[in-house]
């Protein structure tokens, strides 16, 4: 396995999301969701991403399952926190208040069963909350040799700025793909200018640019993209244009749709880290595979010309869910 690094912190070149195996997609099954985790780790995958919020505690429980047989110290185990949740599976709101982040944290480290998380973060700025707050609780955490270091997710350049001076920041958690490019106008440089990484969450677009999905395919209640506006209506046709322009240049290429969109985030610079939210072992051998795939400035120009930047339809969230972006104001 190729590694990266993140603000001075090496981790695979390849991270593996877990939030799909909490229900996020709809339903999963925890057996080979475990023997996914299990695969990952002996493919050499080292980071490990999840939310104390997915499945309201579910993921993290899962991932404490699947260490169970392992040595936890052979991953690093990134959280996010502060989404508040209702019984209903809805979302209402973040919450960065520091004895919030204390108590969050409590919660985490004994859902996983561990003395220590890697990377801490909050999972959105909490605009009623000085970020230096957040960030200097979390400080605090480290000290103490709960919280090993600090990353942020979803921020603007401005929250950046303000959080790396209180304490380092290793890397933000961000979506990231040719269908969502927005944070190469002012929020990647500024990462680079403060020595932040990036890893990249949505590199297959929720599956848009998996090369599986497909027009008719349905989605439950509880699945995040029965929401989408990326998924709906002419928004989807749309977006799926784009995923058969991708596939041809794709075949050209005898890859698939899924490698040319991981393949094309690795290439993006060594302090970029795609996080692959792989559910089931052969989904996370396709996207592994991806690393072995070396791209040419005309296989860039292909993939880029199938998928312009800005040529999505649909925003990321649904109007809810993107108020709470300080990354998109």
């Amino acid at each position: 396995m190729r590694e990266r690094t993140l603000g001075g912190l090496s981790t695979s070149a390849i991270g593996l999301g877990c939030m799909g195996m909490s229900g996020m997609y709809g339903p999963a099954d925890e057996a080979e969701s475990i023997a996914t985790i299990h695969a990952a780790m002996d493919a050499g995958v080292t980071l490990l991403d999840t939310g104390d919020f997915y499945g309201m505690g579910h993921n993290e429980l899962l991932i404490r399952d699947a260490l169970r047989s392992r040595n936890r110290d052979d991953v690093m185990i990134s959280v996010k926190f502060g989404a508040l949740r209702d019984p209903a599976g809805g979302f209402g709101g973040n919450d960065g208040r520091p004895a919030s982040v204390k108590n969050f944290l409590t919660y985490t480290l004994t859902r996983l069963g561990t003395d220590h998380v890697d990377v801490y973060r909050p999972a959105r700025v909490d605009p009623t909350v000085p970020i230096e707050d957040t960030i200097g609780a979390i400080a605090e955490m480290v000290q103490a040799g709960y919280v090993r270091h600090i990353g942020l997710s979803e921020a603007g350049p401005e929250a950046i700025r303000r959080a790396a001076a209180v304490h380092p920041i290793v890397d933000l958690q961000i979506e990231y793909s040719l269908m969502s490019r927005g944070i190469e106008r002012e929020i990647l440089p500024v990462c680079r200018e403060l020595g932040i990484g990036v890893t990249a969450y949505g590199v297959l677009s929720r599956g848009l640019l998996s090369g599986h999905w497909s027009k008719d395919r349905a989605v439950g209640g509880q699945d995040f993209r029965a929401r989408s506006p990326r998924f709906s209506g002419d928004n989807l046709d749309h977006n799926l244009s784009l995923v058969e322009a991708l596939r041809k240049v794709a075949d050209a290429r005898e890859v698939t749709v899924a490698q040319a969109a991981i393949a094309w985030v690795l290439s993006r610079g060594e302090d970029i880290v795609p996080l692959i939210g792989a559910r089931r072992r052969d989904r996370l051998q396709e996207a592994l595979d991806a690393l072995e795939i070396e791209l040419s400035e005309d296989d860039l120009t292909a993939f880029e010309h199938a998928v312009p930047p800005g040529s999505a339809a649909g925003d990321r969230y649904d109007p809810a869910q993107m108020a709470h972006l300080d990354s998109e104001r």
